[in-house]
Protein backbone atom coordinates (compact mmCIF):
# COMPACT_ATOMS: atom_id res chain seq x y z
CA UNK A 1 0.00 0.00 0.00
CA UNK A 2 1.44 3.23 -0.83
CA UNK A 3 1.99 6.07 1.79
CA UNK A 4 -0.45 8.74 2.06
CA UNK A 5 -0.09 12.10 3.63
CA UNK A 6 -2.19 15.05 5.34
CA UNK A 7 -2.38 17.66 6.69
CA UNK A 8 -4.77 18.77 9.33
CA UNK A 9 -6.22 22.46 10.30
CA UNK A 10 -8.72 22.51 13.28
CA UNK A 11 -7.77 25.65 14.90
CA UNK A 12 -10.26 27.01 17.33
CA UNK A 13 -10.22 30.25 15.72
CA UNK A 14 -11.83 28.99 12.66
CA UNK A 15 -15.15 29.90 13.99
CA UNK A 16 -17.29 32.55 12.73
CA UNK A 17 -21.24 33.70 13.83
CA UNK A 18 -23.28 34.26 11.30
CA UNK A 19 -27.08 34.44 10.85
CA UNK A 20 -29.14 32.05 8.44
CA UNK A 21 -32.45 30.13 7.12
CA UNK A 22 -32.66 27.38 5.00
CA UNK A 23 -35.15 25.63 3.09
CA UNK A 24 -36.14 21.89 2.91
CA UNK A 25 -39.07 19.52 2.04
CA UNK A 26 -39.77 21.91 -0.57
CA UNK A 27 -41.17 24.86 0.70
CA UNK A 28 -40.78 24.74 4.43
CA UNK A 29 -38.48 27.73 5.63
CA UNK A 30 -36.38 28.00 8.88
CA UNK A 31 -37.06 31.22 11.04
CA UNK A 32 -34.18 33.42 10.95
CA UNK A 33 -31.37 32.39 13.28
CA UNK A 34 -27.78 32.26 13.39
CA UNK A 35 -24.67 29.59 14.45
CA UNK A 36 -20.98 30.09 15.82
CA UNK A 37 -19.47 27.62 13.03
CA UNK A 38 -16.29 26.09 13.30
CA UNK A 39 -14.51 25.25 10.25
CA UNK A 40 -11.67 22.37 10.10
CA UNK A 41 -9.40 21.99 6.71
CA UNK A 42 -7.51 18.86 5.45
CA UNK A 43 -5.49 18.67 2.33
CA UNK A 44 -3.91 15.11 1.15
CA UNK A 45 -0.79 14.99 -1.37
CA UNK A 46 2.50 13.84 -1.85
CA UNK A 47 5.13 15.48 -0.30
CA UNK A 48 7.10 18.29 -1.72
CA UNK A 49 10.55 19.24 -1.79
CA UNK A 50 10.24 20.59 1.42
CA UNK A 51 8.71 17.27 2.46
CA UNK A 52 5.47 18.60 3.58
CA UNK A 53 2.18 18.56 1.74
CA UNK A 54 1.51 22.07 1.63
CA UNK A 55 2.88 25.12 3.99
CA UNK A 56 0.60 25.02 7.23
CA UNK A 57 0.93 28.79 7.04
CA UNK A 58 -0.50 29.12 4.24
CA UNK A 59 -3.37 27.15 4.70
CA UNK A 60 -3.98 29.05 8.11
CA UNK A 61 -4.11 32.35 6.47
CA UNK A 62 -5.95 31.90 3.89
CA UNK A 63 -8.40 29.84 5.41
CA UNK A 64 -8.61 32.78 8.17
CA UNK A 65 -9.47 35.74 5.62
CA UNK A 66 -12.52 33.27 4.41
CA UNK A 67 -13.80 32.37 7.85
CA UNK A 68 -13.01 36.42 8.75
CA UNK A 69 -15.44 37.24 5.91
CA UNK A 70 -18.20 35.61 6.74
CA UNK A 71 -18.39 36.24 10.76
CA UNK A 72 -21.01 38.60 11.91
CA UNK A 73 -22.59 38.28 8.68
CA UNK A 74 -26.40 37.21 7.22
CA UNK A 75 -25.94 34.62 4.75
CA UNK A 76 -27.75 34.23 1.86
CA UNK A 77 -28.46 31.87 -0.70
CA UNK A 78 -28.53 33.24 -4.63
CA UNK A 79 -29.03 30.25 -6.63
CA UNK A 80 -32.17 28.86 -4.56
CA UNK A 81 -35.14 28.25 -6.66
CA UNK A 82 -37.68 30.01 -3.92
CA UNK A 83 -35.36 32.71 -2.23
CA UNK A 84 -35.44 35.79 -4.11
CA UNK A 85 -32.53 38.20 -3.50
CA UNK A 86 -32.50 41.39 -4.77
CA UNK A 87 -29.68 43.99 -3.73
CA UNK A 88 -29.88 47.80 -4.07
CA UNK A 89 -26.46 50.41 -3.10
CA UNK A 90 -27.52 49.74 0.20
CA UNK A 91 -29.83 46.77 0.73
CA UNK A 92 -30.26 43.33 0.40
CA UNK A 93 -34.19 42.09 -0.17
CA UNK A 94 -34.81 38.59 0.33
CA UNK A 95 -37.87 36.97 -0.37
CA UNK A 96 -40.15 33.62 0.36
CA UNK A 97 -43.40 32.98 -0.41
CA UNK A 98 -45.43 35.57 1.30
CA UNK A 99 -42.35 36.51 3.73
CA UNK A 100 -39.76 39.12 3.13
CA UNK A 101 -36.64 40.28 5.07
CA UNK A 102 -34.62 43.75 4.15
CA UNK A 103 -31.35 43.59 5.48
CA UNK A 104 -28.54 46.35 5.14
CA UNK A 105 -26.20 45.54 2.00
CA UNK A 106 -23.09 45.40 4.55
CA UNK A 107 -24.06 42.94 7.08
CA UNK A 108 -24.83 40.29 4.35
CA UNK A 109 -22.54 37.41 2.37
CA UNK A 110 -24.31 36.51 -0.86
CA UNK A 111 -23.41 33.20 -1.33
CA UNK A 112 -23.34 31.42 -5.06
CA UNK A 113 -25.05 28.42 -3.17
CA UNK A 114 -28.40 26.73 -3.69
CA UNK A 115 -29.03 26.88 0.28
CA UNK A 116 -26.89 28.08 3.23
CA UNK A 117 -26.67 24.57 4.64
CA UNK A 118 -23.58 23.32 6.30
CA UNK A 119 -22.48 21.06 3.29
CA UNK A 120 -22.75 23.75 0.81
CA UNK A 121 -21.52 26.24 2.84
CA UNK A 122 -18.25 23.32 3.35
CA UNK A 123 -18.18 23.27 -0.25
CA UNK A 124 -17.94 27.15 -0.76
CA UNK A 125 -15.48 27.66 1.71
CA UNK A 126 -13.64 24.28 -0.03
CA UNK A 127 -13.61 26.32 -3.71
CA UNK A 128 -12.98 29.77 -1.39
CA UNK A 129 -9.67 27.94 0.03
CA UNK A 130 -8.03 26.07 -3.56
CA UNK A 131 -8.33 29.88 -5.11
CA UNK A 132 -6.61 31.19 -2.50
CA UNK A 133 -4.05 28.75 -2.09
CA UNK A 134 -3.41 28.65 -6.08
CA UNK A 135 -3.11 32.23 -6.18
CA UNK A 136 -0.56 32.82 -2.97
CA UNK A 137 1.58 29.87 -4.06
CA UNK A 138 0.77 28.42 -7.00
CA UNK A 139 -0.11 25.17 -6.18
CA UNK A 140 -3.90 24.11 -6.36
CA UNK A 141 -4.74 21.02 -3.64
CA UNK A 142 -6.47 18.21 -5.71
CA UNK A 143 -7.51 16.70 -2.40
CA UNK A 144 -9.56 18.88 0.04
CA UNK A 145 -11.92 18.03 2.74
CA UNK A 146 -13.53 20.96 4.54
CA UNK A 147 -15.75 20.25 7.66
CA UNK A 148 -18.24 22.54 8.58
CA UNK A 149 -19.96 22.47 12.04
CA UNK A 150 -23.24 24.50 12.77
CA UNK A 151 -24.21 23.13 15.56
CA UNK A 152 -21.57 21.21 18.25
CA UNK A 153 -21.22 18.04 16.59
CA UNK A 154 -23.56 18.53 13.61
CA UNK A 155 -21.03 18.65 10.57
CA UNK A 156 -21.49 19.23 6.80
CA UNK A 157 -18.51 17.36 5.38
CA UNK A 158 -16.87 18.79 1.57
CA UNK A 159 -14.79 16.08 -0.09
CA UNK A 160 -12.87 16.77 -3.21
CA UNK A 161 -10.73 14.53 -5.05
CA UNK A 162 -8.74 14.53 -8.50
CA UNK A 163 -6.48 12.14 -7.62
CA UNK A 164 -5.52 9.84 -10.16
Amino acid sequence: MPEHFHVRLAKQRFVFSAAHFITYDGNVCERLHGHNYHVVAEIAGALDENQYVVDFIAVRDALQKIVDALDHHMLLPTKHTLISVETTEQEVEVRFEERRWIFPLADCVLLPVENTTAELLARYIGGRLQNALEQRTGWRPENLTIEVDECDGQWGVWRMSNSK
